[in-house]
């Protein structure tokens, strides 16, 4: 990995948004634990693969939404490690400080899940989405608006994935976790919007959140997994037959 781009020193005169991303990113640690010392009755039984086509199937209730999770965390991992390790040209200093903040908000959330998952299921690695495999297709990575502009969607979508998946979620140690993690997603899509548009109120636009409510959206994993789907990324091939 290129030292000089990923710096984890801090960066003086960073502005107010790019701290309120640090320390929302450091909330989501201990979390990560709570997960792991919780029991749910819905965390074993079913079998993970269809046997008629052998593609995995995330499950049902809690364990489907935490391996649905995994699902999107692993690809917001992939994306942002990609970036880090090949920064656009002409970014600043303050534009590569907020997204190797991403990179390692989303690596953390991705461990979190996987380690929780496998220990939730007593080892049963079976139940445990496999590790996916990602393609980016004609996506360029050196072109900013580009990488911003995909990373508006996916930061977006995350965050309307955790809105949805509250409701399917019974155990009340994952939902507070759902809830600590969607709270850093939505940062991030603040973030990556004020990088699009500096000194706009996209952060928080009509698009984003309802002028009606003052709510961002909640999409089923239905919803959410079409959308994903329909960009091409995920090339490992897995279901969510027992998820709304």
């Amino acid at each position: 990995m290129n030292k000089k781009r990923i710096r984890i020193a801090p960066i003086s005169n960073l502005n107010h948004r790019r701290q309120f991303l640090k320390i929302g990113g450091l909330g989501v640690v201990g979390a990560g634990l709570l997960v792991a010392c919780s029991n749910d009755d819905d965390m074993g039984g079913d079998p993970p693969v269809d046997p008629g086509n052998g593609i995995f199937d995330l499950g049902k209730g809690d364990l489907g939404v935490l391996n649905y999770a995994y699902a999107l965390e692993q690809l917001e991992a992939d994306f942002y490690t990609k970036v880090v390790n090949s920064f656009y040209g002409n970014i600043s200093d303050e534009e590569m400080q907020v997204l190797t903040d991403l990179y390692y908000h989303e690596v953390n959330h991705r461990d979190f899940f996987k380690a929780a998952i496998t220990a939730a299921v007593d080892g049963n690695t079976d139940l445990v989405l496999p590790t996916l495999e990602f393609d980016y297709g004609s996506l360029d990575f050196g072109n900013r608006e580009m990488v911003l502009g995909t990373a508006r969607v996916l930061e977006d979508t995350g965050v309307a994935a955790y809105n949805g998946a509250g409701k399917l979620i019974t155990d009340p140690g994952y939902l507070l976790l759902a809830g600590k993690i969607v709270s850093v997603e939505a940062r991030h899509a603040s973030a990556i919007r004020s990088l699009l548009n500096p000194g706009s109120a996209d952060f928080a636009g009509d698009d984003y959140v309802t002028t009606d409510t003052g709510l961002s959206a909640a999409l089923d994993p239905s919803e959410i997994l079409a959308a994903v789907g329909a960009t091409g990324f995920i090339k490992t091939a897995f279901t969510a037959n027992n998820l709304p």
